[in-house]
């Protein structure tokens, strides 16, 4: 991608309503654009992060046996009013349809739709387990929107539902989604700051889990158990002030940001909707649920707040938005000839499938490149100048490790590839 025909702008300053890492640098490097309060648009950047994000998830969803959907949006208030949710779900968005009296949901979630769903289908013990995912938009009313596109009313989220003939076959599915969660939270590049984290089951079970980011720039607090290396929701600390894996009392209070989480829904959505199977006996029985939700967005402000410096964002390998930031420092002297080589390599590179955001921006000074560079955080930078060109050798920047070295093509696709 030519930098000259990026639809995007940087800013030098945070906007002054901006008051999150996440919000403040997505915002200045042109990733997302704020419409009003807790509603954002993705720009070219940004959506391309956010595509490496659902990627990660989809082939994880895809590893554990889910079959990916799309359910509606729009949901209907009968199914809500079967689960008791319509006038008890406190971010519920209602509305009547304005050429009818009938009321309508803007979907927060998806249990009001899928149990329905599989309930039309005769499903017997050996059609179990079943799981199905989507990646698709929700809305939520929230009171107090906060912390960029942390707390938001409008948000891309994966939801997976699984459908089990018994508990332990749920139990059995629930800890393998745990090491999916493990693989999507480590490729996303958080893995090392990101804990399994004990929370309230509420009606569900005696516990829940979230999977909660260690950051400063967190809006949760938890309490981080070293031996074990999970941690508890401060909601259910105060029942026991003890790691409910292990039972030490050495737990260290941390900033978190969830990233992710995970229900036992058991019966819950099941009752309701008559979901049921087919025993080996012949009985009909109530199928067991589980869900298992990961917001994309949320999960991208978390990775910023983590990845960043007094430049700009430090984006994690597989879910930069290119791998590589091409930089033309062309001079009044040899402009033909920087700009000759600049070219060349920059199909060199996409020939080898490399990503590349090719800044060749006119009447850009090297002072304001080298900024945008930082800010945007690519993972690496690559100068082209007249004394590279000279030296047939090319300026290679690491923007995790700040280090910066002069490396010839062969060199350097072994560094970015």
């Amino acid at each position: 991608m030519r930098q000259s025909q990026l639809f995007f702008n940087t800013k030098k300053k945070a906007p002054k309503d901006e008051v999150s890492i996440n919000a403040q640098l997505l915002v200045r490097a042109g990733f997302v654009d704020k419409l009003m309060a807790g509603v954002y648009t993705y720009l070219p950047l940004g959506l391309r992060v956010i595509k490496k994000i659902e990627e990660i998830i989809r082939k994880e969803m895809i590893k554990a046996g889910g079959q990916e959907i799309l359910m509606p949006v729009l949901q209907s208030k009968e199914n809500w009013m079967k689960t008791g949710r319509w006038d008890t779900y406190d971010t519920l968005f209602r509305f009547a349809g304005f050429y009818s009296k009938n009321e309508y949901a803007l979907g927060p979630t998806h249990e009001e739709v899928i149990s329905p769903l599989v309930g039309k289908f005769s499903l017997s013990y050996k059609d179990l387990p079943l799981s199905f995912f989507q990646i698709q938009t929700k809305f939520r009313d929230e009171k107090r929107v906060k912390s960029g596109l942390l707390r938001v009313k409008e948000f891309l989220m994966k939801d997976l539902y699984s459908f089990h003939n018994s508990e332990e076959d749920l139990d059995d599915y629930y800890e393998k989604m745990k090491g999916h969660y493990k693989n999507i939270f480590d490729q996303a590049g958080i893995g090392g700051k990101t804990y399994l984290t004990f929370a309230s089951g509420g009606t569900f079970s005696k516990y829940s889990h979230e999977y909660q980011a260690v950051t400063e720039g967190g809006e949760d607090k938890i309490f981080l158990c070293e031996k074990c290396k999970i941690a508890v929701n401060s909601e259910i600390i105060k029942e026991q002030n003890k790691c409910p894996q292990c039972g030490s009392k050495k737990l260290i209070e941390k900033k978190a940001i969830e990233v992710g989480n995970i229900f036992k829904l058991k019966t819950k959505y099941s009752t309701p909707f008559n979901l049921k199977f087919t025993d080996e006996k012949g009985k009909r029985k109530d199928i067991i649920m589980g869900c298992y939700g990961i917001g994309l967005g949320r999960l991208m402000g978390a990775i910023v707040e983590i990845n960043n410096d007094e430049k700009g964002i430090i984006w994690p390998r597989a879910v930069a938005p290119f791998a590589v930031h091409l930089l033309n420092l062309k001079s009044q002297i040899s402009n033909l000839k920087i700009n000759e080589y600049t070219d060349k390599l920059y199909q060199e590179l996409q020939e080898q499938g490399i990503e590349v955001l090719y800044d060749d921006r006119e009447n850009i000074g090297a002072g304001e490149k080298f900024a945008d560079a930082d800010l945007i955080g690519i993972p690496y930078r690559v100068v082209v100048s007249e004394k590279t060109v000279e030296r047939n050798m090319v300026e290679l920047k690491d923007r995790k490790t700040g280090k910066i070295k002069m490396v010839d093509k062969k060199e350097l696709l072994k560094h970015v590839k």
